[in-house]
């Protein structure tokens, strides 16, 4: 039988990060501004290493470089997820992702940025940036050189539980007091349209203005279909929030005992509240591990909220 992959977590900076990181979780890093843990990572700005087991010490990309059988035999040329948690202490840059076609063209990249969030909690009554109201691609190019910013954005009201999908091309932003459960494809790649003239080392930070404004979707209907509701769903199954070219993302609310039927290229799991057991290993919020392909049925136990991820089948003959 196969083993449970876990892996150790990478931590990242961020101007707007904070501290609920190292606070609520059981991770650990210097600094003030921690803003992102790289959970289940093969990105070279971030390449998680096993922590235990037979193949301790190598890092995610050497593992899937090396054994493809542990995922399924896919041929995407690189490890193609990326699960982060993000603790947005401030507002984060209004910004916009490329798809696939752009980045291989103008970044030398293999994978654009498709990208889903579970609110794992915010504020009272709060809002995200998911879209903006310029008709045309005239009007967009004005607003932005204008900074007419606030007339731009579309806001979009959320609250604990709720789940987004932002597609290439949509402008979006996590605002202050989130927590956020990402899943979104292994790229690093983000543009900038406005960072709030925030001052990092005295300097600002770069926008890519140019870029955004080629990539963004004019006009732009995402707020009518990126959100959907799943704070109370169904307990002991697997609730499908998203499926699309890059990833399928699930919601499992554990209470007792349930088994996982683990019959993917690979499944990856991220424990976001309680505790409990993965076949007799403890795991608790915070927890990210990863099923190979393979590994068959896994007992689960306790009570736990957790969200899975994996990718579609017609990826193994890509």
């Amino acid at each position: 039988m196969r083993e449970i992959l876990f892996l150790e977590p990478v931590l990242k900076e961020c101007v707007w990060g904070g501290q609920r990181l190292v606070t609520e979780f059981p991770y650990h890093a210097e600094g003030e501004h921690i803003g992102e843990c790289w959970a289940i990572s093969a990105h070279p700005h971030g390449d998680c290493v096993i922590s235990e087991g037979t193949y301790a010490g190598r890092t995610l990309s050497q593992l899937y470089a090396e054994h493809r059988e542990l995922f399924g035999g896919i041929r995407a040329e690189q490890f193609p997820l990326l699960v982060k948690i993000i603790d947005a202490r401030e507002n984060l840059s209004i910004q916009v992702h490329p798809d696939d076609a752009y980045v291989k063209e103008h970044e030398n990249c293999p994978f654009g940025k498709t990208e889903c969030w579970y609110v794992m909690d915010c504020p009272e009554n709060a809002s995200l940036i998911i879209g903006h109201h310029a008709k045309t691609k005239e009007e967009l190019k004005e607003m932005i050189a204008a900074g007419r910013y606030e007339e731009l954005i579309r806001e979009v009201p959320v609250k604990k539980g709720d789940f987004l999908q932002i597609v290439p091309g949509t402008v979006h932003a996590i605002k202050g007091g989130f927590l956020i459960l990402e899943t979104q494809q292994n790229s690093d790649i983000t543009y900038r349209v406005y960072d709030y003239g925030r001052l990092v080392d005295g300097k600002p930070r770069q926008l890519h203005v140019q870029q955004s404004i080629d990539v963004i979707n004019v006009p732009d209907e995402a707020d009518k279909k990126a959100l959907s509701h799943a704070g109370n769903l169904p307990e002991n199954r697997l609730n499908l929030l998203v499926e699309c070219d890059y990833y399928k993302v699930w919601k499992l609310n554990l209470r007792g005992v349930s088994a996982l039927q683990q019959e993917n290229p690979f499944l990856i799991a991220s424990v976001l509240e309680g505790s409990g057991t993965v076949d007799g290993r403890k795991v608790e919020k915070g927890a990210h591990f990863l099923l190979p392909a393979g590994y068959g049925a896994a007992e689960l136990s306790g009570e736990m909220e957790l969200i899975l991820s994996t990718v579609p089948g017609q990826n193994e003959t890509e």
